[in-house]
């Protein structure tokens, strides 16, 4: 299937719902006009559609491969790569001083979203490269930013983030890869790290590691790990590439999905490493690094469930079989015109626009933390965004693996078929509740900084924000905008109640609040999505009695009426999970399971 990236849509979330009446009056963006960010995005899906979309079928039959010296790609991706940076594409939304374009960060993630529905093998290389800028961006000396940061930013040099070795997989206080202060300033890296995205490749001039080690004598745990700059060759004074570094790479990783980016096991020799910010503070930058990619993934997970649905849509339009159960035909018709398959295909609809729609938002808190004038306005904005990128990442990803399932159910044993591509989006997909952090570390994540480290308070106040979009709703004079309203206020109270349960409760319980901590990022994700529609469907009323675009605003109304209707109740049943299931989910002792 012919994959179209969904413009529309993302011009009206950044128009509507990222704040951009706010953001385009700030310094950095008032020179960003919304015709330009469409244009761009416009600009982005054409290449996508006819450069990377090719690639991706092509790219997982035919994986990266390891040759014993190098990690060879695909056929075509190397080429892709070239115009990708010919073409500017990895310096979107980073500072213009050193060679970006310095857009809102709602414009790259929608570009983002572009790349990674189209080819999400090859779009993991510059979604990595994006986290390594942000850390260096904030915590990189000045001679390190110079040195590095405008290749990053022009997608010359690639970046990677090295966390986990064999022995620690989340737990990074078990990390033992060294860092031996040299004389000169610099450090000798001794280690090996596992799972490193695109940590080999040939498609770029140079590879910057960012890499996590222990310098001699640091305290024990995470509060002992410090953050390495390794480059693949050296950088010469003058900005020319030196010898190589003493890195190797031992092998890549034979995967489920995403075949064609290479996942490699790197061993550091005694590699050269530059220090990031202080000793021993290492994890503190690369949370920077994370954060930047949790955001990333969560955009993968809408990324891949767009085009399954794309590809569910299209196969349900074509597939003839069975009479309509009204009795309307007495011959086979088109899938689609089934209860099911429609089921099926509005679920999917609805769960990736709201996600597509909670992203925007969030991406536009984002910018505000970062340059609104008002300092209370930043720090509001800090926390709403730090709050909600766990939802983006858990709930973004977990939906996905549900859409890509029900992509291969339209398409019932011909989904089951590699030939058909379906199968490909659910094992793509598969990994995104995985990697960088799973879900259960986004949840925890939610419960103890997101919730209990303010007592609570930006819950409430996000609460009371989707107060006022209820109060918006209920002016409406529209069945759809009461009905949504009443379902919204519905979801906002199980989720008031579950917050309340979360602060109350953990100092007394803090077993059966975490054990109950994946429902609730289920049930927040669901709200915020849910919310995000709502105020979709106040501006498609409002444009629809002026008559703009008529058909789009009547479908954005549809989506959120079933959203509401079908989606957003399920915040009860996952309330009454986690505040009345916690005795039974721990009450079975761990050998009986």
């Amino acid at each position: 299937m012919v994959f179209s990236a969904p413009v529309k849509d993302m011009v009206f979330n950044i128009e509507h719902l990222s704040g951009w009446a706010e953001l385009c009056h700030l310094p950095q963006f008032q020179d960003v006009e919304l015709e330009t960010a469409g244009a761009i995005i416009e600009e982005c899906a054409r290449f996508a559609e006819e450069v990377l979309a090719p690639l991706n079928a092509s790219g997982d039959r035919a994986a990266s491969h390891f040759n014993g010296e190098s990690v060879v790609l695909p056929e075509g991706f190397k080429e892709a790569y070239e115009q990708f940076v010919d073409t500017g594409w990895q310096s979107l939304q980073h500072p213009v001083e050193f060679g970006g374009q310095g857009l809102p960060r709602a414009v790259g993630a929608a570009c983002g979203e572009i790349f990674n529905a189209a080819n999400m093998s090859f779009a993991l290389c510059p979604l990595l490269t994006d986290g390594a800028i942000d850390a260096l961006l904030t915590a990189g000396s000045d001679e390190q930013k110079q040195t590095y940061l405008h290749n990053l930013v022009a997608g010359r040099w690639t970046g990677t983030m090295n966390l986990t070795e064999p022995q620690a997989g989340s737990d990074l206080s078990l990390l033992r890869t060294r860092a031996e202060p040299r004389g000169d300033g610099s450090y000798a890296i001794s280690g090996t790290k596992i799972f490193i995205t695109y940590g080999d490749h040939e498609q770029a001039e140079n590879i910057v590691h960012l890499v996590l080690a222990r310098i001699p004598g640091a305290p024990a745990g995470v509060k002992g790990i410090s953050l390495f700059l390794v480059p693949k060759y050296f950088v010469n004074a003058d900005g020319s590439l030196g010898g190589r570094n003493a890195v190797r790479t031992v092998s890549i990783e034979h995967k489920l999905g995403i075949r064609a980016s290479p996942t490699a096991v790197l061993e550091y020799e005694g590699a050269t490493g530059y220090l990031i910010g202080e000793e021993n503070r290492g994890l503190d930058i690369m949370f920077i690094m994370m954060n930047s990619a949790r955001f990333a993934v969560g955009i993968q997970g809408i990324a891949v469930a767009e085009r399954a649905y794309q590809q569910a849509l299209g196969y349900a339009r074509e597939r003839v079989q069975s009479r309509p159960v009204d009795g309307s035909s007495n011959e086979s018709v088109a899938i689609i015109r089934h209860p099911d398959v429609r089921r099926l295909l509005t679920r999917m609809r609805a769960v990736t626009e709201g996600c597509r729609a909670l992203a925007a938002a969030t991406a536009g808190w984002h910018d505000l933390a970062r340059h609104a004038d008002d300092p209370d306005r930043r720090a509001e904005a800090k926390a709403v965004a730090e709050f909600l990128v766990p939802l983006v990442k858990g709930y973004s990803t977990e939906m996905s693996v549900d859409v890509a399932s029900c992509g291969i159910q339209v398409h019932g044993g011909m989904g089951f078929i590699e030939e058909t591509g379906a199968a490909q989006h659910y094992r793509d997909a598969r990994i995104l509740p995985i990697y960088e952090g799973t879900t259960a570390i986004q949840a925890n994540d939610l419960v103890g900084r997101k919730t209990l480290r303010d007592g609570g308070r930006t819950a409430y106040r996000i609460a009371e924000m989707i107060a006022g979009t209820e109060a918006e709703l209920n002016a409406s004079d529209s069945v759809p905008a009461r009905v949504v309203a009443r379902k919204l206020a519905r979801a906002r109270e199980a989720f008031l109640a579950v917050v309340d349960f979360v602060v109350l409760e953990t100092p007394r319980d803090p077993q059966t609040v975490f054990a109950g901590s994946v429902p609730y990022l289920m049930l927040a994700g669901n709200l915020m999505a849910g919310w995000q529609l709502a105020r979709s469907l106040i501006v498609a009323e409002a444009e629809l009695a002026r008559g703009v675009e008529p058909e789009f605003m009547a479908a954005k109304i549809a989506t959120a009426r079933f959203y509401a209707d079908h989606i957003l109740n399920e915040a009860e049943v996952l309330r009454e999970r986690i505040v009345e299931g916690g005795e039974s989910m721990l009450g079975a002792a761990a050998a009986a399971l």
